[in-house]
C-alpha cells in the first residue's frame, strides 16, 4: 500500500492507497479491487476487504465507503449513523463523494480508478476526511467544500488542515474536450496552469487543478503533497478506468484515526 510522507509522522492515524496486487478478485478486477460499485463477484470483494480490514486492525462494518456519483456531497460519519438499519446506512452515503470523521476506529475512504482520491487530516482537531474527485468533482470545488464542512463543522483551522493529492490519471495523458476546459474557465480555475494544448488536443492537470482548489481555500502550500503518480500508465500497479473500461477494479484511499 501508498503512504505519504505528509501524513507519516503522525502515529495516531493510518493512511494509504491500495494497489492492484495482495488480493483475490479475477480478470479486470485483478487482484485487489476494493469497491462494491463496480461489478466485481461478490465472494471476491468480500474476501479484498477483509483482506484489507486485517491489516487495518479494525471489523469489516468499521470500513465506511460511499456511493460516488462524480458530485460534490459531503457527509459526516459521526456516532448516528451507527444507529441506522442497514438500509439506512445505504441510503445517508448514496451520491456522496466525500466523507469525514472524528471518530476513532473508523476508516472513512472512497474508490478510484483515475479520478484524484484526496485525504484530509487535522492532527490539532483530531479529524479526517476522504473526498473523491474526477474532473467534475474537480471543477464542482469538492476539496473546498470538504474543508468548508471541516471548518464549519469541528472548527479547523485551514491553516492546521494536511492534504494528499493521490495516485490518479496523469496530464500526460489526460485528453478530455474544449467543454470540460471551458467548464474550469467558467469555474474559476487559472486554466493556462492546468491545461496544456498537445497537436490540436487538450490535456488536463488533475493535480494542480486540486492544488489550486486547495490553496484557494487556504491550505498552506507546505501542507499539500502530491503523488505524482499515474495510474494510466502504470497498469501493473494500478486499475485505470480509461485503460481496462468502467467494469474494473477501483483502489482505495482510506484514513483513520487510531483508537488509543
Amino acid at each position: 500500500m501508498i503512504t505519504y510522507k505528509l501524513l507519516e509522522r503522525y502515529n495516531e492515524i493510518a493512511h494509504f492507497c491500495t494497489s492492484r496486487e495482495g488480493g483475490v478478485s479475477m480478470g479486470n478486477y485483478a487482484s485487489f479491487n476494493l469497491s462494491p460499485f463496480c461489478g466485481d463477484a461478490p465472494e471476491s470483494l468480500s474476501q479484498n476487504q477483509q483482506i484489507l480490514c486485517d491489516q487495518l486492525g479494525i471489523n469489516l462494518e468499521n470500513l465506511i465507503l460511499p456511493y460516488q456519483n462524480h458530485g460534490t456531497e459531503v457527509r459526516e460519519i459521526d456516532e448516528a449513523y451507527f444507529h441506522l438499519s442497514k438500509a439506512e446506512k445505504l441510503q445517508y452515503l448514496n451520491g456522496i463523494d466525500a466523507l469525514y470523521t472524528n471518530l476513532p476506529g473508523i476508516c472513512i475512504g472512497v474508490t478510484t480508478a483515475d479520478c484524484v482520491p484526496l485525504l484530509f487530516y487535522d492532527p490539532v482537531k483530531q479529524v479526517v476526511a476522504a473526498a473523491h474527485a474526477g474532473w467534475r468533482g474537480t471543477c464542482g470545488l469538492i476539496a473546498e467544500k470538504t474543508i468548508r464542512r471541516l471548518v464549519e463543522v469541528h472548527k479547523c483551522s485551514v491553516k492546521d488542515i494536511l492534504a494528499v493529492i493521490g495516485p490518479s490519471i496523469s496530464s500526460e495523458v489526460y485528453e478530455v474536450g474544449v467543454e470540460v476546459i471551458d467548464s474550469f474557465k467558467v469555474a474559476g480555475f487559472d486554466v493556462s496552469n492546468i491545461c496544456e494544448q498537445r497537436e490540436g488536443s487538450f490535456f488536463l492537470d488533475l493535480w494542480k487543478a486540486n492544488q489550486q482548489s486547495l490553496e484557494k481555500a487556504g491550505i498552506p502550500a507546505e501542507n499539500i503533497e502530491i503523488a505524482g503518480l499515474c495510474t494510466f500508465t502504470s497498469p501493473d500497479r494500478f486499475f485505470s478506468a480509461r485503460r481496462l473500461g468502467i467494469k474494473s477494479g477501483r483502489m482505495l484511499s482510506g484514513i483513520m484515526i487510531k483508537k488509543s
